[in-house]
């Protein structure tokens, strides 16, 4: 359902997204890289920080297991530092339940330290993904500091149809973690502003990046404005940067007009 102006909730929160290297399968690293991106976000104020995707571990292959095995103590940290700062943190790492490995985003809630989870659904084919992790099987929005927020893991980002559900089932902002190859970075560049664009919604968006930009990741995260103005880029180095987000442009937008209530599914169902 598409939120009704009439009934407002929260109008204001200011997000971070971070970046930074990534090394697989180097647990200590990774962590104490994360954490402290995560950190010194909240000191700069922000509410709702986003970290890359896979940070604790990078694609690590047959090791992936493993490494899901410190998750639960990975989410302990985060939820220690959302309680100190009254923040949302937000991450994807390997999970291990079912019998399976899930490439899950984290979101910890600053109330009282508890994990809402996305598992990705669609898993990229060019790194053989499917391989090492299972997919999800069910599109997530969550509350965030009373904000409704959905969720995408990297290349989750390329389906459309899965920014409109998003943004039908009432998401004012999509969360999105990512290890997106710099080679396609003009992809990741125009997928985040057509997803806010066509939905009328803030994208917050991390990405992974290297200390050296010839590493074959080179940043661009970003916080996206529902009409495509780009708010924050934290370009291609180790950086976080932050952006108020004003959901009174949403309500607005649609004011005016709202193609996001205008579709017709009916008239162009799944093939």
């Amino acid at each position: 359902m598409i939120h009704d102006p009439a009934n407002p909730i929260k109008t204001r929160l200011k997000a971070a997204v971070c970046q930074f290297d990534i090394a697989a399968g180097d647990m200590d690293r990774n962590i104490e890289t994360g954490l402290a991106a995560a950190e010194n976000a909240c000191k700069a104020g922000a509410q709702l920080v986003v970290l890359p995707e896979l940070w604790s571990c990078g694609y690590d292959g047959e090791k992936i297991a493993d490494h899901a095995r410190k998750t639960p103590e990975i989410t302990g940290f985060l939820a220690g530092l959302a309680k100190a700062y009254g923040a949302v943190i937000a991450g994807s790492l390997p999970e291990k339940a079912n019998g399976c490995v899930y490439n899950t985003m984290y979101v910890i809630n600053s109330s009282d330290g508890t994990a809402a989870a996305y598992r990705k659904i669609h898993l990229f084919p060019l790194l053989d993904e499917d391989k090492w992790f299972a997919p999800g099987r069910q599109s997530v929005v969550l509350d965030c500091h009373g904000i409704p927020a959905g969720c995408m893991i990297c290349y989750d980002l390329r389906f459309a149809e899965m920014g409109v559900h998003l943004a039908a089932g009432g998401a004012r902002m999509i969360l999105v973690c990512a290890q997106w190859p710099a080679v396609r970075i003009d992809h990741w560049d125009a997928l985040l502003m057509a997803r806010a664009i066509e939905n009328q919604i803030f994208m917050v968006a991390a990405n992974r990046c290297a200390a050296d930009a010839d590493a074959g990741f080179n940043g661009h995260s970003r916080i996206i404005a529902p009409d495509g103005a780009i708010l924050a880029d934290a370009g291609q180095m180790p950086a976080h940067v932050c952006a108020e987000l004003d959901f009174s442009v949403i309500d607005n937008l649609r004011t005016r007009f709202c193609p996001v209530a205008q579709r017709v599914p009916a008239a162009y169902p799944p093939a």
